[in-house]
């Protein structure tokens, strides 16, 4: 089933990449890191996260991929949490891939998705627009904690606080969902419990780094991290994608597009 799909998403974000405004024109390139009125880093723009080679061709184009994480990364287990967290297919298309039925991928796997992704900052906020499925997250940067009382949701409730020139963001209150689009030897499921903690800081006026922190304590001994990248693409846009419209696997049912044909 899902052998079929992720090609289907790669030619979806190949299509994004190659037609965005900046084909057949100059790309502008800045030479120095971009930064606000109060001189923290500003990551306004658009941006190519984890999903991503992230080796720049002609025309401002990016190779989009289906990233996972890396299982080397784990933290060891508590005992009952890899049951939890690697669970075998059942045939239910709403266990086995909620994403064939056109519900959300949710948060930490949305930012991993090979489609664009276009932040926006102002003074006590960072707003991020992701372009698979139109989501957004509008997180306060001014060091607020998460409220008392979050009601679980697909992309957890944010807030951030900036150390040096690092936007660390916090997210709680996810739903227990999928972690990425691994499914092989078994789809990985976070908690109800789970904390994710992101760093996102430049490391040339083109590239910032991208750390993604999964703390688990239902699955996990332990916090553990992984890095990926971002690149910023000066001129790409965020185009409309709306699953229900264009979803050639609907309950993992998969036919091929004019183009693929």
């Amino acid at each position: 089933m899902r052998k079929i799909r992720l090609p289907v998403l790669l030619w979806l974000a190949v299509f994004v990449v190659m037609t965005a405004p900046g084909w057949g024109q100059a790309v502008p390139t800045r030479q120095s890191i971009q930064r606000t009125a109060d001189g923290k880093p500003d990551f306004t723009g658009l941006w190519a996260g984890p999903g991503f080679t992230h080796r720049v061709g002609p025309n401002d184009t990016d190779t989009p991929r289906v990233s996972n994480f890396d299982p080397k990364n784990f933290a060891p287990f508590k005992p009952g949490g890899e049951a939890l967290f690697m669970q075998k297919e059942t045939g239910e298309v709403l266990h086995d891939d909620p994403t064939a039925k056109c519900l959300p991928d949710g948060f930490p796997r949305e930012a991993l998705a090979p489609y664009a992704t276009q932040i926006l900052q102002n003074p006590g906020v960072v707003i991020f627009l992701y372009e698979y499925m139109h989501f957004f997250r509008v997180v306060p940067t001014d060091g607020r904690p998460h409220p008392k009382d979050v009601e679980p949701t697909f992309m957890g409730d944010s807030v951030a606080h900036w150390e040096g020139d690092t936007l660390v963001i916090d997210t709680i209150g996810l739903r227990e969902w999928t972690l990425d689009a691994t499914t092989r030897p078994a789809i990985r499921y976070h908690s109800d419990a789970l904390h994710v903690i992101e760093r996102i800081q430049y490391t040339d006026p083109m590239t910032a780094s991208y750390q993604i922190t999964i703390d688990d304590p239902k699955i996990f001994t332990r916090a553990w991290s992984q890095d990926f990248g971002m690149k910023l693409h000066p001129t790409w846009k965020l185009y409309e994608q709306v699953c229900e419209e264009n979803n050639r696997c609907e309950d993992g049912k998969c036919t091929a597009s004019d183009a693929q044909k």
